[in-house]
């Protein structure tokens, strides 16, 4: 099984670029096997990604955002839903992976057996009050990654009106280069007279 990681080269966000980064290093630190797959040089993997992402994941603009996550062809999430697998310890899961043994993710599964089993309770409520204990970080880190998804969603505005005026221009420009070369043309036929 091979993970995508689709992302955008040549981003102006900051934002995306540490996004990207962020589960590029977490990857690679992991040792998982995975392949970058850049949507800003290659239009076959920025469309494949915009048609695979599932419809009840897409931005109220319908267009997501890089860094997304694919197992194969098996939509995997974004960098908000890799962000909640990797602070829940459960990246293996949500790659679609098995957990390595000996990782903190087959632990916890381990974990989850002894508990269902209905042995070592006194190990699920430490998990608890360790819970309770980092719910105000939970709560500062989800306020950043709002702030950052504001900021996101400002820049693919700016860049979509960029592109729109880009496109007047060149409209613009169009339209001069030919009354010019009617002028010259017309002014050909005159000295010819």
């Amino acid at each position: 099984m091979v993970i995508k990681v689709f992302l955008a080269s040549s981003s102006g966000s900051t934002a995306i670029k540490k996004k990207q980064q962020d589960v590029v290093g977490f990857l690679e630190a992991l040792k998982v096997d995975y392949t970058q797959l850049d949507i800003a040089c290659n239009e076959e993997n920025r469309m494949w990604m915009r048609q695979n992402v599932p419809e009840e994941k897409k931005p109220a603009n319908g267009i997501p955002l890089p860094p997304q996550i694919f197992n194969e062809e098996s939509y995997c999430g974004d960098y908000e839903t890799f962000f909640d697998a990797k602070e829940d310890n459960t990246v293996y899961s949500f790659l679609g992976l098995p957990p390595p043994p000996g990782s903190k993710e087959a632990q916890q599964a381990d974990k989850a057996d002894i508990v269902e089993n209905g042995t070592h309770t006194e190990e699920t409520n430490a998990e608890e009050n360790l819970d309770d204990s980092t719910a105000h970080v939970e709560e500062e880190e989800e306020q950043e990654e709002e702030d950052l998804q504001s900021e996101e969603e400002e820049e693919l505005r700016q860049l979509e009106e960029q592109d729109q005026q880009g496109s007047e221009e060149e409209e613009e420009a169009e339209v001069q280069e030919e009354e010019e070369e009617d002028l010259e043309e017309t002014q050909q036929e005159e000295a010819a007279e």
